[in-house]
Parts: C-alpha cells; structure tokens; sequence
C-alpha cells in the first residue's frame, strides 16, 4: 500500500455541488408530492 501525500483539500467533494446536499431534482409542482416530501422529512416529534 502506498502512502499519498496529496492535499485532501484540493480534491472537490460531493458536498460541492447541490447533489451533495440531498437536493431532490424539482417537482412539477404537484400539491400531492410535496405534501409526500413534507411528510416524509419531518421530525418524528411532530405529528
């Protein structure tokens, strides 16, 4: 195994670009799947 040497911080990450953030490709607008979205990422403390 080789040793790399490399500065980690010049290589892009995923965290770079909006795909990094868990950004969902845009809806038609539809009233159903957002509510969907809505339900699906809310805390579990709120009913």
């Amino acid at each position: 195994m080789a040793l790399i040497f490399d500065d980690p911080l010049d290589q892009r990450s995923s965290d770079d670009t909006d795909r990094g953030w868990g950004e969902r490709p845009a809806g038609s607008g539809d009233a159903a799947a957002d509510l969907a979205r809505f339900l699906d990422e809310k805390p579990p403390h709120h009913i």
